[in-house]
């Protein structure tokens, strides 16, 4: 006797890989992205992850690009098959020459 069981449809593919692309070639030069990682996230409707990029300054103040990358990021369209990017954060870090980008992105 067969059983027939529901196959889940397949989830997307993880866009960490392809957002780190497209974001280093959104970078000024001089801001350098370091080791990136990625939190699961899920709310009562959504499924997604965050994503967390720690830059480094060669030089300059990392407050007056912490602005300024803020607005040009959040106003970007980002390509990301499967996936809308729903919030991007920059924050400056500890230390005043880096900068710590996190990047929220739902599953569509």
């Amino acid at each position: 006797m067969m059983r027939w069981s529901p196959a889940r449809p397949p989830r997307p593919r993880c866009p960490h890989r392809r957002l780190r692309h497209l974001l280093i070639r959104e970078l000024p030069p001089g801001l350098a992205p370091g080791a990136s990682t990625l939190r699961a996230w899920a709310s009562a409707s959504f499924v997604g992850a965050r994503h967390i990029f720690p830059c480094a300054l060669a030089a300059g103040e990392a407050e007056p690009m912490r602005r300024a990358l803020q607005e040009r990021l959040g106003a970007l369209e980002w390509r990301l098959p499967g996936h809308i990017v729903a919030d991007v954060l920059v924050e400056c870090g500890r230390d005043p020459r880096t900068l710590r980008i996190e990047i929220l992105t739902v599953e569509d």
